[in-house]
């Protein structure tokens, strides 16, 4: 026999049985699959949270190495004349 997990909750016993009943699947089955999503869930907010945090030390890079006289005026790129790119 494989490893047990004794879960001594009326309410998660009443919730897997339920969802065991509504699927037709087994207790194990459903509790497995349940984990299973909130452990992928729970994973893809972690790897946000960390790829967010890095995004944002790479800009803060960025601002720190950035010339304290630029400007957003990107005039210079077009024809003062016509409007268009020079």
């Amino acid at each position: 026999m494989g490893a047990q997990l004794n879960i001594k909750s009326e309410d998660a016993y009443r919730l897997a049985s339920q969802l065991s009943e509504l699927t037709g699947e087994s207790l194990t089955t459903v509790v497995t699959q349940a984990l299973r999503t909130e452990l992928d869930r729970e994973q893809r907010r972690r790897d946000k949270a960390a790829l967010e945090e890095k995004l944002w030390s790479i800009a803060g890079e960025i601002k720190a190495n950035m010339p304290d006289d630029m400007t957003s005026d990107h005039g210079w790129l077009y024809d003062q004349e016509t409007g268009l790119p020079g």
